[in-house]
């Protein structure tokens, strides 16, 4: 259950057919709004959902893939105030996935990234504007859950952009990691794999909230929850964030990407019975296993307005301060290691 928390409320694939619905449903009524959105949170949280909302509103470029700018392509190539590095910049993400997905020629952008791209939000900028250009919309959002800890740099090299952090229940979220399988954010990890990844999801949510706290009010916090439950008030309120016509009948009809094609990390799709992505912990922890998860984590939990559901004795545990020192270092250690050093230069890129 989500309680209210005062002022936190303000706080694919082939995506062409849709979008080109979406776009063409929208050239009567425009809004005012031009400034870049980024939708971020902890992986498994509904960043896809809602960024696939946003895309279905319309005169958004369509952009199927996560672009990890500022996660593994900002480490890679640091030094943009070098034509060479620019060069070998552009080379690189050309013949990446990325590249090839998205739509884009070495035309569209090269003298553009040659003459003006000088830090690799500039370059984001320039793809994106490229996009839009070919497409022929207005604007452009972008989905990587890991850039809640690139906040602070997105808004240093692109100012006027609008940053969007959904946030879900950790032990929904936890659980969907678990099975997802695809996620491994310790450099090594004993004992629970759900409480591993408890102390995860808090410490992404916390550092992306006192990033948030200092954005000020370019910054917006959505619970997932709220996302699903009352999609239209919902909505409503982001829409008047970003400044755009989040209209939900006309989201509901074009349902780009995975409004059609679900990614849950469960079996079930939304379309069959008992399929119910919001509480699914009522039905899969064990009692132990929630009393040791809301101890480790149940102060970030309440912050962020979920209630918790076991008693302060039940959440009395030996070690479990240690458990969470010794994750809560690894994540900071990858995270200094991936961003400050030579390590992060090396990290690999889809190819």
């Amino acid at each position: 259950m989500i309680k209210t928390i005062s002022g936190s409320s303000r706080v694919l694939s082939a995506l062409d057919a849709p979008i080109a619905e979406a776009n063409s449903a929208t050239q009567q009524i425009r809004s005012t709004g031009t400034r870049p959105v980024f939708v971020l949170g902890c992986p498994r949280s509904g960043t896809t959902v809602l960024y696939h909302m946003i895309l279905s509103s319309g005169d958004f470029a369509g952009y199927s893939f996560e672009s990890e700018t500022f996660k593994i392509l900002g480490p890679k190539f640091p030094r943009l105030t070098s034509l060479r590095n620019r060069k070998r910049l552009l080379e690189f993400w050309l013949r990446s996935t990325n590249g090839a997905d998205s739509g884009l020629d070495r035309s569209d952008i090269e003298s553009r990234v040659y003459g003006e791209c000088r830090n690799i939000g500039d370059f984001l900028r320039i793809v994106m504007e490229g996009m839009c250009q070919k497409q022929g919309v207005r604007r452009w959002a972008e989905k990587t859950p890991d850039h809640v800890l690139s906040m602070a740099e997105i808004k240093r090299l692109i100012p006027d952009a609008l940053i969007v952090h959904i946030i879900r229940d950790g032990r929904d979220v936890a659980l969907s990691l678990a099975n997802f399988g695809r996620i491994q954010p310790y450099i090594w990890s004993r004992g629970s794999k759900l409480l591993s990844f408890s102390v995860y999801w808090k410490w992404l949510v916390q550092k992306g909230r006192a990033t948030g706290r200092q954005i000020g009010r370019d910054y917006y916090e959505l619970h997932y929850e709220h996302l699903l439950e009352k999609p239209r008030e919902t909505l409503a309120k982001l829409g008047d964030f970003i400044g755009h016509d989040l209209d939900y009948d006309r989201i509901t009809q074009v349902r780009v990407g995975s409004l059609s094609h679900p990614n849950s990390s469960f079996e079930k799709s939304p379309s069959e019975a008992g399929f119910n992505p919001v509480g699914r912990w009522k039905r899969q922890f064990s009692p132990e296993q929630l009393a040791r998860f809301e101890l480790l984590v149940g102060d970030c939990l309440e912050e962020t307005g979920y209630s918790l559901v076991t008693s302060p004795q039940q959440r009395r545990g030996v070690g479990t301060a240690l458990f969470s020192a010794v994750h809560f270092s690894q994540l900071e250690l990858k995270h200094q290691l991936k961003s400050r050093t030579p390590l992060g230069r090396l990290a690999g890129w889809k190819n």
